[in-house]
């Protein structure tokens, strides 16, 4: 699974593709040590933080929440990312199995 809660929110892995045609959840991605990411397509180039912007706004579009619920809190210049999303309701929890179910 591509989440977790925590005390704090909910933990989402993210593996985010720059310089696409679209900004787009293209399913999800097992790394060698078995652990899930959410696959996410953005159009910014990796450049002055843009595509990490873009990224937090389309999540943010994406699961119907404001984007300061979202923080980039590992891997800011890698493009494996943990955001912390600092909401823990059933709404967010539906929306992210939503997710699952699409992938």
């Amino acid at each position: 699974m591509f989440f977790e809660k925590l005390e704090q929110g909910v933990l989402l892995r993210v593996r985010l593709t720059t310089n696409s045609s679209s900004c787009s959840i293209k399913g999800f991605f097992t790394d060698a040590e078995g652990v899930d990411f959410l696959k996410i397509n953005v159009v910014s180039v990796p450049e002055k933080g843009k595509a990490n912007a873009e990224l937090l706004r389309c999540l943010a579009k994406k699961l119907n929440l404001p984007k300061s619920k979202l923080e980039i809190i590992f891997g800011e210049t890698d493009r494996y990312k943990k955001i912390l999303i600092h909401d823990e309701s059933e709404t967010l929890l539906k929306s992210l199995n939503e997710l699952m179910a699409e992938g």
